[in-house]
């Protein structure tokens, strides 16, 4: 390791595709300015600052644990376990995205830790996202699919990320906005997602799956099933259809559309995938109010932030926090 790392992870924010990346369906997310930032540097064993926290966890060898200290726990041991040099570390970490908000603290958290321990961008960036996951997964005990990470390694700035989970591919996609404004607003119902309702929706897709008698719900059609389970269809095959008729407008530079189309992915959330809570409703309804194209929960869901699309000449309702497409996960 070199005398001193520094390695920044930036948030994300996801245009349209929600709970499909767990799903082998379609999302459009992009890498926004805020993030995580981590600084190596070598040491006889690891000890790690959460500064934003003031708490410290030291070890030698990764041992299980709660909380924060997983994250860092978990990727000095998946590195090794893929086959990474990891030496011992000082690790400090601080950010500004707000954890719980739905703006994957966790994702920029990983990709700042995977940069900064291996001290260089990996090539295969694809590769590196699903080690991440793993931390996520196994580690600190979230089920979220692959969409995060990917955002977070592999955006490009003044594009969003069209991707497909069936095949990985990650194809970026310009986003003109104009004069028009993508902003963010906390709806004040912070999430864990590990301790909420995404991992029993995970559960329920793979029911469905099971009932259907397909791999993943890619593959499924409407009709087949009954109550719960074909809500939670429901919403996968239309959410992946909306990102298609997302990319088109932006395409054809129709942002209406794309705002009545972030209406219908929140209808959908709320109403078949049941993922909304009362604090989230509020905050669609104050944007729509204030003049918002459209509105709808971002992230896991059970709380977080709302994404608005602003038409030009609407001004920014109190609170609300511009986003826009930044770069991958870097060292500084």
């Amino acid at each position: 390791m070199a005398d001193r790392v520094v390695a920044f992870g930036p948030g994300r924010v996801n245009l349209i595709g929600e709970h499909t990346d767990y799903n082998d369906g379609l999302a459009m997310p992009f890498a926004i300015e805020r993030g995580v930032t981590v600084t190596a540097e070598p040491a006889r064993r690891f000890t790690v600052d959460a500064l934003d926290l003031g708490e410290r966890d030291e070890f030698d060898e990764p041992e299980r644990a709660d909380g924060w200290k997983a994250f860092p726990r978990g990727m000095v041991a998946e590195l090794r376990a893929a086959g990474f040099d990891v030496a011992p570390a000082h690790l400090t970490i601080t950010g500004d995205v707000p954890q719980g908000s739905g703006l994957s603290s966790s994702a920029a958290l990983e990709a700042a830790l995977a940069l900064a321990l291996l001290g260089r961008v990996p090539e295969d960036l694809k590769a590196l996202a699903r080690l991440c996951s793993r931390v996520e997964n196994d580690w600190v005990g979230a089920e979220t699919g692959l969409l995060d990470q990917l955002a977070s390694l592999c955006s490009r700035a003044d594009h969003v990320l069209r991707i497909d989970f069936r095949s990985v591919e990650v194809e970026p996609h310009p986003l003109d906005l104009g004069d028009w404004q993508l902003v963010t607003v906390d709806s004040g119902a912070t999430h864990s997602i590990a301790a909420s309702g995404y991992n029993q929706r995970r559960e329920e897709c793979r029911a469905a799956c099971e009932a259907l008698g397909i791999d993943t719900l890619r593959a499924a059609t409407l009709g087949h099933l009954d109550g719960v389970l074909e809500r939670r269809v429901r919403h996968v095959v239309s959410e992946n259809a909306r990102v298609e008729a997302t990319a088109s407008a932006l395409d054809a530079g129709d942002l209406e559309a794309v705002g009545r189309l972030l209406d219908e992915s929140h209808a959908s959330l709320r109403d078949d995938y049941e993922a909304s809570v009362p604090e989230v409703e509020a905050t669609v309804e104050r944007l729509k109010a204030a003049g918002a194209a459209g509105a709808r929960m971002v992230g896991g869901g059970f709380g977080g932030s709302v994404l608005a699309l602003l038409p030009g000449g609407v001004a920014r309702p109190a609170g609300a926090f511009v986003v826009a497409p930044h770069a991958a996960a870097r060292l500084l």
